[in-house]
């Protein structure tokens, strides 16, 4: 279900990076028009049915799984404006349309579905609406700080927050129990050390560091104390890159220990392998986000002869004395550049999956871990036993403590490239081609090369 959270959408590389550089170059216009400007695809062809005809239409891509739902829920509850739906594709197949679409100046959506680590790319082209001027701080507390600030620039905002990925530890009570791991650990220092107790008694390795994970790689660093990026659309052409300093450092030693020593796999993850690896108990844990549970299920985990016998804990800290909650993944609603009707569109960001049906089917089929706090203040939200955990009330316990904890993050404008050559220094780390120092002092010479290529004053 949530593949899209770790794989890297190469295909946006090219189009992508030639854009930002023109933007970072040319500065766009003050206005927001700039390079997203133009004329958006017409509301036709829509996947759902129109319940008010002459309604102005507002046309949607996005891709949840419960999206028709979801759908049909704004549409009965608005006669003034109606949502016309296409699925565009996931994650990295709707950005590249998305792209081309921006470079064309025709063809975008009104309102278009994007992850909270893209939205800076787009934002740099001027192909995201503001949608302050629209109304967007009636909607701003129905989320936490950290939610709102991954869609904020100063005082613009250029999305609304639907899901997150608040992370946690997933771990196989069974495998604990059989190696004597009487408590999950609470820090990485106990988690490595766990790690050998289970390896040195013949038992399976702990976890995983595939090489297509560098979010939930990025996001640990962020934990550490590490800040790779620093960002203001304000100044488009400067960009602080921080990827040599101690604390990035630290986690890829640390992370390339474990490799190294054989104590944590190194398969890709949403991969075929991975999930029957989980399903055979190859892993004592699974380090990942709120939306976990529902990917694993949906991928057939938990259902046969590893059914009962997982639960989640919070994610272990490199210091327990000062403890730091992350993110990995999260998708947004955003207003395009191209809408003939940015006031129609803006409802439409700020409605959709806003309402208390959509939602709590959302999360109670798994579909998407809220972020809206109507719902994570909810009784029937806190208090869920989620089945996947044998009835552990998972969102009291960890999951809601971590989102409300979670201060937010600063993403580049090349998030995509980024994440390609952070990928390339993990699976050099497996191989044992590369230390952790040296991949955190490569990943940065990379990057910032990169950045002055693309017209970016480095700071």
């Amino acid at each position: 279900m949530r593949l899209r959270r770790s794989r890297t959408p190469m295909v946006l590389v090219t189009g992508l990076v030639a854009a930002i550089g023109l933007a970072a170059c040319g500065g766009g216009s003050d206005d927001g028009g700039g390079g997203g400007g133009g004329t958006a695809a017409k509301a036709t062809n829509c996947t759902n049915k129109i319940l008010q005809p002459n309604a102005k239409k507002v046309l949607v891509w996005a891709w949840y799984p419960n999206m028709a739902k979801v759908v049909d829920n704004f549409n009965k509850a608005n006669t003034d404006v109606q949502v016309c739906w296409n699925n565009a594709g996931q994650g990295g197949p709707e950005y590249s349309k998305f792209q081309t679409a921006i470079a064309a100046k025709k063809g975008a959506p009104d309102v278009i579905m994007l992850e909270a680590e893209q939205l800076v790319g787009f934002e740099i082209q001027d192909a995201l609406v503001d949608l302050a001027p629209f109304g967007a701080d009636k909607v701003k507390p129905n989320f936490s700080e950290g939610a709102w600030k991954d869609v904020s620039q100063g005082d613009a905002v250029y999305a609304i927050p639907v899901d997150g990925g608040p992370m946690a530890m997933i771990y196989r009570t069974d495998i604990f129990k059989k190696y004597g791991i009487t408590k999950p650990p609470t820090t990485w220092d106990e988690y490595a050390a766990d790690a050998k107790k289970v390896k040195d008694a013949g038992g399976p390795v702990f976890g995983d560091l595939g090489s297509n994970v560098p979010a939930m790689v990025t996001s640990l660093m962020i934990q550490k104390g590490a800040q790779p990026f620093q960002y203001d659309l304000a100044d488009k052409q400067k960009i602080s890159i921080k990827l040599d300093d101690q604390a990035t450092k630290d986690v890829l030693t640390y992370w390339a220990g474990l490799s190294k020593d054989g104590l944590v796999g190194k398969v890709d993850q949403f991969t075929t392998d991975y999930i029957a690896g989980v399903v055979n108990g190859k892993y004592a844990t699974y380090v990942s986000a709120a939306w976990a549970p529902g990917y694993l299920t949906g991928a057939g985990v938990g259902k046969g002869k590893d059914e009962g016998l997982f639960a989640v804990a919070p994610l272990p800290q490199w210091d327990p004395a000062s403890p730091v909650s992350v993110n990995w993944g999260g998708s947004t609603f955003a207003v395009t550049a191209q809408t003939g009707d940015k006031a129609a569109a803006a409802k439409v960001a700020m409605g959709l999956y806003a309402d208390e049906a959509s939602l709590t089917d959302g999360w109670k089929t798994q579909t998407i871990f809220p972020l809206n706090q109507n719902v994570l203040k909810s009784d029937e939200f806190v208090n869920a036993k989620v089945d996947f955990f044998s009835g552990q009330t998972a969102n009291k316990d960890i999951y809601i403590p971590a989102e409300n904890a979670y201060q937010g993050a600063v993403y580049s404008p090349f998030t995509v490239y980024y994440y390609a050559q952070l990928q390339a220094q993990i699976a050099k780390i497996n191989s044992g081609k590369t230390t952790g120092e040296q991949a955190a002092t490569d990943l940065q010479a990379t990057m910032v090369k990169y950045a002055k290529g693309q017209g970016f004053q480095v700071q």
